[in-house]
């Protein structure tokens, strides 16, 4: 079986050929150009098998999905995706782990290459499954879309649809009948909004992307701004799929607390909102800020729904 250099040889991911990667993999280090009046945006994430993913997915799934929630916290910032690192944790005991290797190699390309980025170095070790991916891009300074700058009065809006992926994963743990594909591929093959974050930039006043779930992220805004939030349940946009398949008295969970949708949740001024939906197609606002701190949200009643557990925690029990 080939050893740890041969495997990296053979399947390191490349990403897309960008002309600001002065020196890509096989040095120490890579050497990578920022342009000028632009700063650099860093973020990375970890993801474990049987906690971020089930221990049978397809490996070119997770690849993907490695790159993808990455890319969401670009994208949450305004930034341009530029340059990746992949760090890759396998068995020494898996079975077909070059066939593994291989899927999920192809999974970080396809994305990476999709969105114009280079993979720029990584590496690869052996212990439980586990992959570490860092994404670098670049951002106006003065148009980064920050957790701290929403305003009392400011819109909430939201990209997409809300609760797909949460509903894929129920449907996985308690359903025996097939989970339709287009909700398996919200939870497995998310897409990371790039677009309508650089969009937004210099637009919005802030956001965040929806990785723990809508009531937990903007919560995380609120914080940082000092804000408040009210929320109309019956504005949040659901999709045809969700609606035939989401078990009665499971929708608020899964859009508010559910987590995985890696759309993007923007605070912007009201007389901007004709310019931001010009530019971002499908962006729907839900609710509004307020000096009053928290997050209310009322259903078409007008009663208020209970937000029950927040967003997931690692080092809290989590029901």
């Amino acid at each position: 079986m080939a050893g740890e250099f041969d495997l990296i040889k053979r399947y390191a991911p490349r990403g897309a050929d960008r002309s600001d990667v002065l020196l890509g993999s096989g040095d120490d280090a890579a050497l990578l150009q920022v342009p000028a009046g632009r700063v650099l945006a860093a973020t990375v994430d970890t993801l474990v098998q049987g906690r971020h993913f089930p221990e049978k997915t397809n490996p070119y799934d997770i690849g993907w999905k490695s790159v993808a929630v990455n890319l969401s916290d670009l994208a949450a910032m305004g930034a341009e995706a530029a340059w990746l690192t992949v760090a890759l944790t396998l068995p020494r005991e898996l079975e077909g782990r070059e066939a593994w290797m291989q899927a999920f190699c192809e999974g970080v390309h396809d994305l990476a290459k999709a969105h114009d980025v280079a993979v720029v170095g990584g590496d690869l070790t052996s212990g439980p499954t586990s992959i570490t991916v860092q994404a670098l891009g670049h951002v106006g300074e003065r148009e980064a879309l920050r957790r701290d700058a929403a305003c009392p009065g400011d819109l909430v809006a939201v990209t997409g649809a809300l609760g797909d992926a949460a509903l894929a994963l129920y449907l996985l743990d308690n359903s025996a009948a097939p989970v339709p594909e287009a909700l398996l591929g919200r939870l497995n093959r998310p897409a990371p909004r790039l677009d309508a974050g650089r969009a937004l930039a210099g637009l919005a006043h802030a956001a965040i992307d929806i990785s723990d779930g809508l009531a937990a992220d903007l919560g995380h805004v609120l914080e940082a701004s000092g804000v408040g939030a009210v929320l109309e349940l019956d504005k949040l946009p659901l999709s045809s799929e969700f609606r035939a398949h989401c078990p009665e008295g499971l929708m608020e969970s899964m859009v508010l607390t559910g987590g995985d949708d890696y759309e993007l949740c923007v605070c912007l001024s009201e007389d901007r909102l004709d310019e931001a939906r010009a530019a971002v197609p499908g962006l729907t606002v839900i609710g509004r800020l307020g000096t009053q701190t928290g997050l209310q949200v009322f259903n078409a009643e007008g009663k208020t729904v209970e937000l029950g557990r927040a967003g997931f925690d690692h080092f809290k029990e989590n029901g």
